[in-house]
């Protein structure tokens, strides 16, 4: 089952069990998909609609710490839920060692020696690490290790 299938299947079993908070979060979801199908005129792959909830993900911590400075725990809890449900749907994350050793193999195999470098370990990166690791930590590290 792809993973637009599990989620039109979760947003059916949300709709029959009353569950308006993980319904509405859903919906949000398959909205977003939408429009970036229409958008690119293409249908998605999972790959993709990662990417998608990825950015969905991003934009509901900027909110988080947005929240907080403005002293609204409310809406903080609210995202902070949404981050959750959106989170179910991605893959397991790689631990840190998992993310240094996937950095050390990528730096050997493009043979990177400075932050010159940065971009093709981290097109490396991303490639097999994408959902599975916070992209911005990921870079951080790679700077680290290339001296930068």
């Amino acid at each position: 089952m792809s993973l637009k299938e599990r989620i039109t299947e979760d947003m059916k079993a949300a709709m029959r069990s009353g569950e308006r908070e993980r319904l509405g979060v859903i919906r949000l979801i398959t909205s977003a998909i939408k429009q970036r199908e229409v958008d690119e005129r293409i249908v998605l792959d999972d790959v993709q609609v990662l990417s998608v909830l990825e950015k969905m993900i991003k934009q509901r911590k900027e909110s988080v710490a947005q929240f907080l400075a403005g002293n609204r725990q409310d809406l903080v809890d609210k995202e902070n839920a949404e981050i959750t449900l959106l989170q179910g749907y991605m893959p397991s994350q790689l631990s840190d060692a998992e993310l240094d050793s996937l950095i050390g193999e990528a730096v050997a195999a493009t043979g990177a020696a400075s932050i010159k470098d940065m971009g093709k370990v981290m097109a490396i990166i991303k490639a097999k690490a994408q959902g599975r690791a916070d992209m911005a930590a990921a870079g951080a590290k790679i700077k680290a290790k290339l001296g930068g």
